[in-house]
């Protein structure tokens, strides 16, 4: 298995539909477009529909972090990078961020803690042997990467200085 440190598996644009009253993309389509970005990227290390089929597991979000940075507005070119952060033999956790395509400022990000579940008894579950080769392989490249500032963040209301 190759891989890339960051994975860049997956580009959309911004459809008509996306548009809000305010003229730019709604957030409901920045998570739609991370949420595709994450099936990329679990087809990417095999969770993929065959992979469910067959073994009567998937994955579930656990918890989200969505931080929006720059508006997008419609036909914008978008392009998803996805950094595996950490892993144990249940779990993932990784960062998508959205940039225009062909810029390198971004526009947001989605921080994912995913896990594994076996769809029979609906609790968490080692991943097979293969699949976690697969996400470590894609650990030891990431591990070389710097964490975007947006990992962990804490959400506050900033107080003012005085």
């Amino acid at each position: 298995m190759t891989t890339e440190a960051p994975l860049r598996l997956f580009s959309s644009s911004v459809k008509p539909e996306y548009i809000d009253y305010n003229g730019h993309m709604n957030v409901a389509y920045y998570v739609l477009i991370f949420d595709e970005a994450t099936d990329a990227y679990k087809n990417h290390v095999g969770l993929d529909k065959n992979y469910r089929e067959r073994t009567n597991c998937s994955t579930f979000a656990a918890e989200l972090h969505v931080t929006y940075v720059r508006e997008l507005h419609l036909g914008d070119k978008i392009r998803v990078e996805t950094h595996l952060i950490g892993h144990n033999e249940k779990s993932h956790h990784f960062i998508h961020s959205m940039y225009q395509e062909g810029e390198t400022d971004l526009c947001a990000t989605m921080e994912v803690m995913s896990l594994h579940i076996d769809l029979a008894t609906r609790s968490v579950a080692p991943f097979p042997d293969e699949v976690q080769r697969h996400i470590e392989v894609i650990a030891a490249e990431h591990s070389k990467l710097e964490l975007p500032p947006q990992v962990g963040r804490v959400m506050q209301v900033r107080k003012k200085k005085t």
